[in-house]
């Protein structure tokens, strides 16, 4: 059979797996820290291994048997007893204090327990060597009346009796207790004079069988020793009433931080050597004040009292907690530890995850939809959008081979959100890139001479080649406006040169849109006189120069752009470029 201390370890080696467990697979926790915390469980685990085994060599060791005893073999059926209180001497004789002295009789096995604080240790000696007799083990306090004479002094004996008693339930041995007296007597009595928590009445018991108390005082026919039993049975009821004034609260008082031990039964015997009785005895004050009678004598009799065995048939035999039995249920209750910490932990990561991703979908809705590339909101967009994609990688994965365990047990609720997530990112759309983000090409620069005659802002028959030739990278697209802008030389008046200069730039543009199919939104058309020359005046070549109507694309937002749709249902414009003008 597997020794406590085996036990004890195994319950070592659960915590530890379940540990593990919990850092490894559940715990939200880095590399570095899982690390840390697995090889502190380990050492956790490696110090309760050595300390169960140092332990339960300890407690097999703390005791030792006197001399010539040795506890009943492992298959021992019958109650084991632990004895404290008054009369030790006379029921187990003389022996040292540190060691166990044990008497065996044809009903069970009695234990000596010296000191009431030394109860627990003989428990756990017991437990040690004997692990399965646990259900067997009882305790008994007796107290001989006769040798009271401080109310307090009893009053904390009985105290720790019972917190001894509730140290020993509360490592999960039932312990059913017996409290017991030996009443000084004239003569001895084979029987136990007993109150049972089943039966309050008074029944006196021996080795064959039990009567009532009336039965018992009647069942002589000398009329002598009805007489002698009736004042039995009065000292015996005013004893009875004087534990249940001065012993018994003490068992079964709320007011301590015990639990209450009530007795399983009371048990009284008669024996002329109960005990040398001290003058003014609590007992004796008690009987001559309820009942006139004195106690008896100091009369000698047998140096040994009787064990209660007709009594040990009132014990309940409950299985109490084993080793096994105990370590098995602290298994289980580390594993519904364990399961608890790993649903909240469960719980709550799911909670964490389904919260980021709220999050960051509400984060990528709040921004604006950018117009242009060069808005900030573009920046922000495609930093949210990127967020959810990564969002929607991780969600996939889960979605395909299962969530993993940290967000399983049956808790996970993020696949809720997978689908408003994709149709967010389906329906994001990058703005179109604005021209200012492509290189801007150089203004084509026309000789008006070339295209008009002087004064003139109709085009020459000619001129259709000379723009063609000019023209040929320019190119209507959507963001582009194209620009025209005449000129004039200095000579002349200035309003008639202005609006020479804007009618010339006209007639390109109309030329322009007539040939190529080109939108109006597409042109802007300036003219500028002389005012800005690119040579100078005071001279043929410079005023040759200046006469001259230049063409250029600037970026303008919304500029040329045509209301049609192509494949893919997105707007484009409909634009020719100027090079192909000429088909």
């Amino acid at each position: 059979m597997p020794t406590p201390f085996k036990w004890a370890r195994s319950l070592w080696l659960w915590a530890g797996t379940l540990g593990l467990a919990l850092i490894l697979a559940i715990l939200p926790l880095s590399w570095t820290a899982r690390s840390l915390a697995s090889l502190g469980v380990l050492v956790v685990v490696a110090g309760g291994w050595l300390f169960a085994g140092r332990n339960a060599a300890r407690q097999r060791q703390s005791i030792e048997l006197a001399g010539g005893y040795v506890l009943p073999v492992a298959g021992f059926q019958l109650p084991v007893v632990a004895v404290c209180g008054d009369g030790l001497r006379a029921l187990f004789g003389e022996a040292p204090e540190d060691q166990l002295a044990l008497r065996i009789t044809e009903q069970g096995c009695y234990l000596r327990v010296p000191r009431l604080e030394r109860l627990t240790a003989i428990i756990d000696y017991v437990l040690a060597n004997r692990p399965h007799w646990a259900g067997q083990l009882s305790a008994c306090y007796i107290v001989n009346p006769g040798e009271q004479s401080d109310n307090a002094l009893l009053a904390g004996n009985v105290q720790t009796f019972r917190h001894q008693v509730a140290r020993v339930r509360r490592n999960g041995v039932a312990l059913p207790m017996l409290l017991g007296c030996y009443l000084q007597a004239a003569y001895s009595e084979s029987g136990w004079f007993t109150w049972e928590a089943a039966h309050p009445e008074l029944t006196v018991r021996d080795g064959t069988g039990h009567l009532s108390a009336s039965q018992w005082q009647q069942q002589p026919a000398n009329l002598s020793t009805r007489a002698a039993r009736l004042r039995t049975c009065v000292q015996i009821e005013s004893l009875g009433s004087w534990l249940v004034q001065t012993v018994l609260p003490h068992l079964s008082s709320r007011e301590q931080r015990d639990p209450p031990c009530p007795a399983t039964a009371c048990a009284v015997a008669l024996a002329p050597g109960a005990g040398a009785s001290s003058p003014g005895n609590l007992w004796a004050s008690w009987l001559q004040e309820r009942t006139a009678l004195e106690p008896a004598g100091q009369v000698a009799g047998p140096a040994s009292l009787p064990f209660p065995d007709p009594v040990l048939a009132l014990l309940p035999r409950q299985p109490g907690l084993t080793p096994a039995r105990r370590s098995v249920l602290q298994a289980l209750w580390l594993f519904v530890l364990a399961a608890t910490v790993a649903l909240c932990s469960s719980a709550w990561q799911n909670r964490l995850l389904v919260r980021q991703v709220s999050d960051d979908l509400r984060r990528y809705q709040a921004i604006p939809e950018p117009m242009t590339l060069e808005q900030p909101e573009h920046r922000l967009k495609e930093q949210a959008v990127a967020v959810l994609r990564s969002d929607a990688t991780r969600l996939d994965r889960y979605y395909r081979e299962g969530e993993p365990l940290s967000l399983g047990l049956g808790l996970y609720t993020a696949e809720r959100i997978r689908p408003p997530l994709l149709a967010a990112i389906a329906a994001y759309r990058a703005p179109i890139p604005t021209p200012a983000q492509a290189r801007i090409p150089d203004p084509v620069r026309l000789d008006s001479l070339s295209l008009f005659a002087s004064g003139s802002a109709e085009l020459k028959p000619g001129s259709a080649k000379v723009l063609i030739n000019a023209l040929v990278d320019i190119k209507a697209q959507p963001g582009w406006l194209i620009v025209i802008g005449g000129h004039t030389d200095a000579t002349g008046d200035p309003q008639r040169n202005l609006l020479l200069s804007r009618a010339r730039a006209g007639a390109v543009r109309d030329w322009m849109q007539q040939m190529g199919d080109i939108p109006d939104s597409c042109f802007a058309v300036q003219g500028f006189g002389a005012d800005q020359p690119v040579g100078s005046n005071d001279t043929p070549e410079g005023r040759a120069a200046n006469r001259r109507v230049d063409i250029r694309l600037v970026p303008e937002t919304g500029a040329c752009a045509l209301p049609t749709r192509v494949s893919g249902g997105q707007p484009q414009p409909r634009l020719k470029p100027a090079a192909h003008l000429s088909q």
